[in-house]
């Protein structure tokens, strides 16, 4: 079987308003999720209370908090909709317990799961090694519908920088081009 005929079997669909949690942080979350619609922001808070984006999810891919879904553990992040959003949600023990005996579900797995280990690489790598230029103009290139969907203010907490320090570099890019 298909990871994606064993989704639309074993997940449950759900509807997410606009601002609502797909969960929290802090809680177990032992499922992982596939987003059908709309638009996820995956959060971090730091020590001194500001929120930190980890990532933005768009409709096709795959969030989950994995130490949280197989090892038990509480959520690190919070997942928030950004836009009304639906998902399916998939328990993950059911998933690896059916992976772990059809080969076809655990190739497409794997897939899934190197491809979104795969982002995570490069979003480490753009914050370690590119300036805040840098990781905006790279941002464009992997997600230029980012620019009208989501907020100023969410897009300089991704990138690590501040809305007014993100104003100056579109500014720079405007008068580039």
């Amino acid at each position: 079987m298909r990871f994606d005929e064993f989704l639309a079997k074993y997940g449950q669909r759900l509807e997410v308003k606009k601002g609502r949690f797909v969960f929290r942080r802090g809680e177990p979350e032992e499922s992982i999720f596939v987003l059908q619609d709309g638009i996820l922001k995956a959060t971090y808070l730091s020590d001194a209370g500001t929120e930190m984006i980890k990532s933005f999810v768009f409709p096709g891919e795959l969030i989950g908090s994995l130490s949280s879904a197989h090892w038990h553990e509480k959520s690190t992040f919070d997942l928030i909709a950004l836009e009304h959003s639906v998902v399916l949600k998939l328990n993950f023990s059911v998933l690896y317990g059916a992976a772990r005996t059809n080969l076809e579900l655990a190739g497409d797995v794997m897939d899934r799961l190197l491809i979104y280990g795969r982002q995570k690489e490069q979003r480490e790598r753009d914050l370690l090694t590119l300036s805040a230029e840098g990781r905006y103009h790279a941002l464009l290139r992997e997600a230029p519908k980012i620019v009208t969907s989501i907020k100023q203010k969410d897009i300089a907490r991704y990138l690590g920088i501040t809305p007014v320090a993100l104003s100056r570099i579109r500014r720079k890019v405007r008068l580039a081009t």
